[in-house]
């Protein structure tokens, strides 16, 4: 199976602690994030990893290289200009044949993909999204869904008037099939949730929002990081 990992972010807000190395080398539990994911991916059979790159290539690529190490193929796509997250997937569309996710790279995640998989096929979804409760609503990019999961609107955040109904975010991880990349946005860059997904509910595509508390936390901040960090450690996940 097939993932897709974004690793090109520049990772602005960690620069002051780690200045040279890209935020999914990050180190975690004596690991780099990025190897925390692969390892994980592989526990559910995910063996092909399409990876892009922008900021500090040559540190991922030198420590992973072609993946035979870590036993999986690994690909990669450089991007001197950043593609946005959504168009980061115009320079593997022609590998992305099957069924696939989308995972962050400045995630970390102890999540069950095969549940989630599961969920996908029994809803015959061509696009499944994982979503968590939020407590700042206000402030989030807000997925709305009816009562049988299936997603029915964005909200896009800065919000243009209070938002009612809805409170779940994406967490950052998706699965999509082959058939939706025809309406990927031609002209990057562009954005998973603010132009992508949108796109694709006006084409009728059917999308559903799955729901976990497993843990799965962005570090894409040092007080974020450090959490993830301390709950590692102290064994919490």
């Amino acid at each position: 199976m097939k993932a897709v990992i974004l690793a090109a972010g520049l990772g602005t807000r960690m620069q002051k602690v780690f200045s040279d190395i890209p935020k999914v080398i990050l180190p975690i539990a004596g690991k780099p994030l990025l190897e925390h994911h692969i390892n994980h991916l592989k526990k559910y059979g995910f063996d092909e990893f399409y990876i892009n790159l922008h900021y500090f290539p040559e540190v991922i690529k030198n420590y992973f290289g072609d993946g035979q190490n870590f036993g999986v193929k690994i690909f990669y796509s450089y991007e001197p200009e950043l593609l946005g997250t959504a168009g980061a997937l115009v320079n593997f569309r022609k590998y992305l044949t099957e069924t696939f996710i989308v995972v962050y790279g400045d995630i970390f995640t102890i999540l069950n993909f095969e549940k989630m998989l599961k969920f996908h096929k029994q809803k015959k979804s061509q696009g499944t999204l994982l979503v968590h409760e939020t407590d700042h609503p206000q402030d989030s990019d807000l997925v709305q869904v009816d009562k049988n999961r299936k997603i029915v609107r964005f909200f896009i955040y800065p919000h243009k008037k209070p938002v009612f109904g809805a409170n779940l975010s994406s967490a950052a991880i998706y699965i999509l099939e082959p058939e939706t990349l025809k309406f990927l946005p031609p002209t990057p860059p562009s954005d998973f949730l603010k132009d992508f997904f949108p796109k694709l509910l006006k084409t009728g595509t059917k999308m559903y929002g799955y729901e976990s508390d497993e843990f799965t936390k962005d570090v894409g901040t040092p007080e974020r990081y450090k959490k993830v960090k301390r709950a590692l450690e102290s064994k919490v996940v």
